[in-house]
């Protein structure tokens, strides 16, 4: 049934495309500045962090604004996937009322719209990269997976979140109080070694302390992921995507008359 699934998928993936593209234009349509708010955006959360932790906390870490800019970075891209992907199908009411088609489509081109954004931000980082001459290694065969790993899991939760949202209201208000919550509770701004070892293996519970971390040991810091923190990445975003499908399909059957 799950192969059946991913063939019917496969056979909508211009769609899936077309959708994905049509909104990462659509967001940008009315926009002075265009596409270019998506170097911009990371680049003015980079200015304000930087300067109140850098300076104000002492915080000592080599290469410290690459550190910083690139945790938002992968932040940003799991907190767009599901904001955007937990209204995927409450945002698109006669699509599903009306026309027939696997409907994770429309949480799987959210998630993509997210990624491309996430794309062009990635510029302002590779920018930096050049400006404070980091040398590139190997280790760099890293980044598909963890980038994949990360996909999986913002996938799973929006399509838990999509799907609950259409008859719990609630969840938008909810999920929006986690993801502030959780950019202060993931080693974005810090390091987690700061911490005593009770502390970090209650931070390292949460999947993007791994995956955020072994992207910064790849590229900034030129050493191999620790397989650990693959593998443990890799397992909860492999629950994340099958708890969400479940949920999805569970809830999916009642969504035109719910909504």
């Amino acid at each position: 049934m799950v192969f059946s699934h991913f063939k019917e998928l496969y056979g909508y993936r211009n769609l899936i495309w077309t959708l994905a593209w049509g909104e990462f234009k659509q967001r940008y349509k009315n926009s002075v500045l265009g596409y270019f708010w998506s170097l911009l955006e990371p680049l003015l959360m980079l200015v304000v962090l930087y300067v109140v932790f850098s300076n104000l906390m002492r915080i000592q870490v080599e290469y410290y604004q690459l550190f910083l800019l690139l945790g938002i970075i992968l932040w940003n891209f799991l907190s767009r996937a599901t904001s955007m992907g937990l209204n995927a199908i409450l945002g698109k009411p006669s699509m599903v009322q009306k026309i027939y088609f696997p409907r994770d489509i429309l949480v799987i081109s959210s998630c993509i719209t997210a990624l491309l954004m996430s794309i062009f931000e990635s510029l302002v980082f590779i920018i930096f990269m050049a400006y404070f001459q980091v040398p590139l290694s190997a280790n760099l065969v890293y980044v598909p997976l963890i980038i994949a790993l990360l996909f999986l899991l913002s996938m799973g939760l929006s399509l838990a979140l999509a799907a609950l949202n259409v008859f719990y209201r609630d969840v938008q208000f909810i999920w929006a109080v986690i993801l502030q919550a959780g950019f202060f509770a993931t080693p974005i701004l810090y390091p987690i070694t700061i911490f005593d070892e009770s502390l970090q293996k209650i931070f390292l519970l949460n999947p993007m302390a791994h995956i955020i971390t072994a992207a910064r040991d790849t590229i900034i810091y030129s050493t191999p992921a620790a397989p650990g923190s693959l593998l443990y990445a890799g397992v909860m975003a492999v629950i994340a995507l099958i708890v969400g499908y479940l949920i999805f399909a569970h809830y999916e059957p009642r969504f035109a008359e719910e909504m």
